[in-house]
């Protein structure tokens, strides 16, 4: 398992800032809506809240978006969560995660970027698919044992992360959780003194087609162009 296609960068090749800051805070809202408003007790919006600022997103942007999406503000949240399948060119399985106030715009939007991409196609593919929850987090004991920690925690598997993603002296970790477990593991990673980079729910990937590193360039540039949609939270494939 792993992360399948990465999503790091997304933020520094956005077109526009005002693009990045849209998906960030929109982000906040969905996790105080099913979380609370408390980061203590939130790990997701505990996650979406150091993102946004570590972009530089102002402190007041995040604090409205956390009493909107907890319905603290007399505008109401009204984004839903809207998940489309299809294939990549060379036939490599696709699931986009969308954040949306109006599925009659976003819907045909998603079509016609798959129908862009060559040899794209919308598809049924959640076969192709684990619907898990991920927990990333990197702990200042390199020594720490992470396999047993998920055990303590709840989590159904864990692997190392990759090393540019953790900093000289710290190991990091993935853990795997059933998605009704997700917050309990976060907690107790947390209280364990990981420090959580990420808490989700994503896709992975099982199996995919095997690509020549021109077929994989070519996913890449499809994959982008999905996620530079304003509607896409995430974009998932198997590869």
């Amino acid at each position: 398992m792993g992360a399948q296609w990465k999503q790091a960068g997304r933020e520094a090749n956005a077109q526009k800032k005002g693009q990045v800051v849209s998906k960030l805070t929109r982000e906040i809202m969905v996790a105080a809506k099913l979380g609370g408003p408390d980061p203590d007790l939130n790990p997701r919006l505990t996650v979406a809240v150091e993102k946004a600022r570590k972009a530089s997103v102002n402190r007041e942007t995040i604090e409205r978006a956390i009493k909107k999406g907890a319905g603290l503000l007399e505008e109401k949240i009204e984004y839903e969560n809207v998940v489309y399948e299809g294939f990549a060119p060379h036939k490599v399985p696709v699931m986009v995660e969308c954040l949306t106030d109006n599925r009659n715009r976003t819907a045909p939007d998603i079509r016609n970027l798959f129908k862009a991409g060559v040899l794209g196609s919308p598809g049924s593919v959640a076969f192709f698919f684990d619907h898990l929850g991920v927990v990333e987090a990197t702990h200042a004991d390199k020594g720490r044992d992470a396999e047993s920690d998920a055990i303590e925690a709840g989590a159904q598997n864990v692997e190392p992360l990759e090393a540019d993603e953790v900093s000289e002296g710290e190991q990091g970790a993935r853990f795997f959780t059933e998605t009704r477990d997700l917050a309990q593991v976060s907690k107790w990673l947390a209280k364990a003194g990981w420090k959580i980079s990420a808490s989700e729910m994503r896709y992975i990937g099982k199996n995919g087609p095997q690509l020549t590193e021109a077929h994989r360039k070519e996913v890449a540039e499809f994959l982008h162009a999905i996620d530079d949609h304003d509607d896409v939270h995430h974009v998932y494939a198997a590869m």
